[in-house]
């Protein structure tokens, strides 16, 4: 048996193991545990220590707000990251760093779905991290630093450029990637002066449109404070409360937003109370503005979409096929962009009926749009933009998932058969997709080494695709309808009516 492989780190050394012809190294603090007096705080930079640590286990889960058993608590070591590279006495490998955020509710980077096997045979450098979500992330709170979260990636991301030398990459050529909220990071973090430096190439799939005015977030996080039974929305009042019970309660508070509708508006149909927050220093605006507005710099980016971004959730919620008259009026009074998205829509997809009308405004407006828009901004601050659609419909439950939100997750990573990626494709993997799984894998190790996706880029003058298909093709944007619709149109903040 070979020797386990050892790094030194700038805060000691760290020992991993050999696992499928690479090195991984788990659980390795890139901040303090944020809790005691460091709770809801900016992330305090990581101790020292002394001997060997043993980096062989994935460091405790954040806690989650989401309907699922996770176990018992594992401690609250919460931030820290997992590198897994081809060689750690290599120079100068490219460097991936996923971030898994997910409805800015989720971090789990333990997830099988994101093992870097696949992208470490392929000669890249692999970190994943965890990271502040829910309420201890985002909650908008009087008297700490608004946006925790981002501010954990930013600590992650230091720590990459501190150390990543040590693993065999490079910390000039690192690459921030996310999904969904991941994703919404990743476009978040483009714009923020803390982060400038950190990454020279950014992927966001499926970036959502999810923000907050201080004015919304400030009377949310109150109310959500009055369900704690808290004195105030602040630090100090909310401290000994156990963060796992913090984020049952934040579950219980998302499951029913729909009853603030009247209060909140756009908001309460995206499932998230807590998201980040416009607050004007740490996030100074969204990114969109600031990119097509000069005050944020292009940069080598790779966007996509699905087609059925909706999909996934009116399939898992028990909706799919129940979507009245009622529902579509109502999304597209909330969701399409103002004051005549709503006729738009009806003009443009003439035929279509409820179902489709709503899954196409849901679509559009929590993710498709978002994506597209950052592509045409990137390249309007100087960047380089690669889009992509996936088309390609999941096999499982007889197809009706369709191309739907985080398929392409696996896909890009190789890592079909994982717990979600078997969900999706229902099984085994036919050849059909694991050979577009070698095309989005393939792309996404292009960019990484060298900035190119391998198709054409997408400019306002020639919005050229590539569309992920079993026959997959480079051509004009598929969504032209909707992108017609919201021509002159940020994903504005949500804000109070």
């Amino acid at each position: 048996m070979p020797e386990q492989p050892k790094v030194r780190t700038t805060e000691g050394v760290a020992q991993g193991l050999w696992r499928e012809g690479h090195a991984v190294f788990r659980g390795i603090p890139y901040a303090r545990p944020p809790v005691g007096e460091l709770r809801f705080q900016a992330p305090a930079p990581p101790r020292r220590w002394e001997g060997t640590r043993q980096a062989t286990e994935f460091g405790p889960p954040v806690p989650l707000s989401l309907p699922i058993d996770t176990g018992p608590p594992q401690g609250t070591d919460w931030l820290t990251l997992n590198v897994g590279t081809p060689d750690p006495g290599a120079a100068g490998l490219p460097v991936l760093v996923w971030l898994p955020v997910g409805g800015y509710v989720s971090a789990a980077s333990n997830d099988p779905m994101f093992d870097p096997a696949a992208l470490a045979e392929a000669g890249l450098v692999v970190v994943t991290i965890n990271c502040r979500v829910g309420a201890e992330g985002f909650a908008f709170l009087d008297d700490v630093p608004p946006n925790r979260g981002f501010l954990d990636q930013i600590a992650a991301l230091e720590w990459v450029r501190r150390n990543i030398a040590a693993f065999g990459g490079d910390p000039g050529r690192v690459t921030v990637a996310g999904v969904s909220a991941g994703a919404g990071s990743v476009a978040a973090l483009l714009t923020m002066k803390p982060a400038r430096g950190l990454f020279r190439r950014a992927i966001a799939h499926s970036v959502p449109g999810l923000h907050s005015t201080p004015a919304l977030a400030r009377q949310v996080t109150a109310a959500f404070a009055d369900r704690l039974g808290a004195a105030a929305p602040t630090a100090a009042a909310w401290r000994d409360i156990d963060p796992w019970h913090l984020a049952a309660e934040l579950t219980s508070f998302n499951a029913g937003l729909h009853a603030h509708r009247e209060s909140w508006g756009r908001l309460t149909e995206t499932g998230t109370a807590l998201c980040p927050v416009v607050d004007g220093e740490i996030l100074p605006e969204t990114p969109w503005p600031a990119l097509t507005g000069a005050r944020a710099s292009g940069t080598e980016l790779l966007v996509g979409h699905t087609r059925d971004e909706f999909r996934f959730f009116s399939v898992m919620s028990g909706r799919q096929g129940t979507f009245t008259e009622q529902d579509a009026h109502a999304a597209l009074a909330l969701l399409a962009p103002q004051p005549h998205g709503a006729e738009a829509y009806r003009a443009a997809f003439p035929q279509a009926g409820p179902e489709e009308l709503v899954e196409t405004v849901y679509s559009d407006a929590l993710f498709r749009m978002p994506s597209q828009k950052l592509a045409e901004a990137n390249a309007a601050a100087g960047g380089t933009s690669y889009l992509f659609e996936l088309c390609w419909a999941a096999p499982a439950q007889g197809g009706v998932l369709g191309a739907c939100h985080s398929l392409d997750v696996p896909l890009a990573f190789g890592t079909l058969e994982s717990p979600v990626g078997a969900q999706l494709l229902g099984g085994e993997p036919t050849p059909e997709a694991a050979a577009l799984s070698d095309e989005l894998k393939g792309a996404w190790v292009r960019f990484v080494t060298t900035g190119d996706a391998g198709w054409a880029t997408h400019r306002p003058d020639r919005r050229l695709t590539r569309v992920l298909d079993a026959a997959s093709a480079t051509r004009p944007y598929p969504e032209e309808s909707s992108r017609r619709i919201w021509a002159g149109h940020h994903p504005a903040p949500f804000d109070l009516p």
